[in-house]
C-alpha cells in the first residue's frame, strides 16, 4: 500500500486542490480523496507540485533513435523523406539498440506509461520484451509498390497490428486491404500541403514521384480525406497524427462519414522541426475534437519528452494540455479503461510536475517545469 499527497492533482482537464491518493501493492488506486491536514496522516508522501496520470504518447517512432541529430532541421516534408532514407544505413546494429534502450528509459523516467509505436522492422521487439512501457506496435506498410505480405514477420510480435502509413504511400488495393481486416489504423495524415496537391499534379511529393517513374492508382479520390471515406469503412478507428494542413472541410467530411470519434494525434515539435508548420489546434478545440499528443521520432525531435510537446501547445491551459496527453491517447489506444486518468480501479502510474506557477489563477508552465515518475 502506498499513500500520495501533493498541492494539486490535475486530471481529465480539471484541477483538484489537496489530492491524495491510494494505491495498493499492484499500483491499482484503490482510493481518491482530499486531504485537510496532512499532519493526520501518517505514512503519507507529501510532494509539492501537481499529480498527473502517466501519458501516453499516441505516436512515435522509437526504432529511429538512433538518428537523433543526424537530419537538419528544416529540410521541409519531401526533403526529410529522402533524408531518412540516406542516412538509415550508417549506423551499426550496436547503435542502433542503445539508442533504443535509451530512449525508453528516457520516456520512463518522465512519466510515459504506454506508447503507440510504429515499427517497420524487428529491431525495437527485444526492447520492448523488457520495458516497463506498454508498447502497442504498428506495423506500418510504406510504399507504392508494398504489399501485405511484407509487414506479415512484424505481426508475429505481441500487441502488433498492421497500419497504412499515409494516404500518399500505398496503392488502393493495399490501403483497402488493411482497411478490411483491421479495426484500428494509425496513419500520418495532412502533415504537409503537398500531400493535397499531389491529388491535383502538384507539389514536392508529385515532382519526386514524376522524376522517380512512380504511378499512383488513387489520384481520382480527389483528396486524402475523400480517399479515406471512399476506402475505409465507417466503422473503424482512425488514429490520424500531425494534422498540420488540416482544412476545416476536410474535418467535418471525416467526422461526419467516420461512426467512432477520430483520435487526432498533434506532433508540435517534429512538425516544428521539419517543417516549422503548426497543427490547428484552435479549429480542433473549437469542433471539440478528441485530442491526443506524440512525440513522433528522434530523427525530427531533440527528445521524446511529452512535457515538452505540451510546451508548444502556447495559450492551451495546461488542464486541457495533459488531458491530451494522458486520456487522450488512451482513447486513441483503446486503453481508456486502464490508463489515462486518476480513477479508483485503474493503473495510470502517477507522475509529478515540479515548477508550475500561478498566474491569473490558473497552474502554467514555466520554463524550469520538470516532470518525474512517481509511481
Amino acid at each position: 500500500m502506498r499513500t500520495i499527497a501533493a498541492h494539486y492533482l490535475i486530471d481529465r482537464g480539471q484541477i483538484m486542490p489537496r489530492p491524495v491518493i491510494e494505491f495498493d501493492d499492484d499500483g491499482r488506486i484503490v482510493r481518491v480523496a482530499q486531504w485537510e491536514r496532512l499532519d493526520t496522516m501518517p505514512c503519507t508522501e507529501f510532494y509539492s507540485g501537481a499529480l498527473s496520470a502517466g501519458f501516453v504518447n499516441a505516436h512515435c517512432h522509437i526504432e529511429l533513435s538512433y538518428l537523433r541529430g543526424a537530419i537538419a532541421p528544416g529540410t521541409g516534408f519531401a526533403g526529410f523523406a529522402r533524408a531518412i532514407g540516406q542516412v538509415r544505413g550508417g549506423f551499426s546494429d550496436e547503435e542502433r539498440q542503445r539508442a533504443l534502450y535509451a530512449a525508453d528509459a528516457a520516456m520512463w523516467q518522465e512519466g510515459v506509461q504506454a506508447v503507440a509505436d510504429i515499427v517497420n522492422g524487428t529491431t525495437s521487439f527485444p526492447m520492448k520484451e523488457r520495458s516497463p512501457i506498454r508498447y502497442h506496435s504498428f506495423a506500418e506498410l510504406f510504399g507504392l509498390k508494398s504489399e501485405m505480405d511484407s509487414i506479415a514477420p512484424l505481426l508475429s510480435y505481441p500487441a502488433t497490428t498492421p497500419t497504412p502509413h499515409s494516404t500518399y504511400s500505398l496503392q488502393d488495393s493495399v490501403l483497402g486491404e488493411i482497411a478490411q481486416i483491421e479495426k484500428r489504423l494509425s496513419i500520418h495524415f495532412m502533415e504537409s500541403e503537398d500531400e493535397s496537391l499531389l491529388y491535383r499534379g502538384s507539389g514536392s511529393l508529385h515532382d519526386w514521384y514524376s522524376r522517380m517513374g512512380w504511378e499512383c492508382d488513387f489520384l481520382h479520390h480527389g483528396s486524402p480525406a475523400r480517399r479515406l471515406v471512399d476506402v475505409v469503412p465507417k466503422d473503424r478507428r482512425l488514429i490520424l497524427v500531425h494534422n498540420c494542413c488540416l482544412s476545416e472541410e476536410d474535418y467535418d467530411l471525416l467526422s461526419e462519414h467516420f461512426i467512432h470519434p477520430i483520435s487526432w494525434v498533434l506532433c508540435p515539435a517534429s512538425n516544428d522541426y521539419i517543417s516549422s508548420l503548426r497543427p490547428p489546434v484552435e479549429m480542433l478545440l473549437k469542433r471539440g475534437a478528441s485530442i491526443a499528443l506524440g512525440t513522433d521520432s528522434l530523427a525530427s525531435n531533440d527528445n521524446l519528452s511529452m512535457l515538452d510537446e505540451i510546451r508548444l501547445l502556447g495559450d492551451v491551459p495546461l488542464a486541457q494540455a495533459l488531458r491530451w496527453a494522458t486520456l487522450g491517447g488512451a482513447e486513441a489506444l483503446g486503453l481508456e479503461d486502464e490508463l489515462g486518468s486518476v480513477e479508483v480501479g485503474k493503473r495510470p502510474g502517477i507522475v509529478l510536475l515540479e515548477g508550475l506557477c500561478i498566474e491569473h489563477g490558473q497552474l502554467r508552465l514555466t520554463p524550469f517545469t520538470t516532470s518525474r515518475r512517481l509511481l
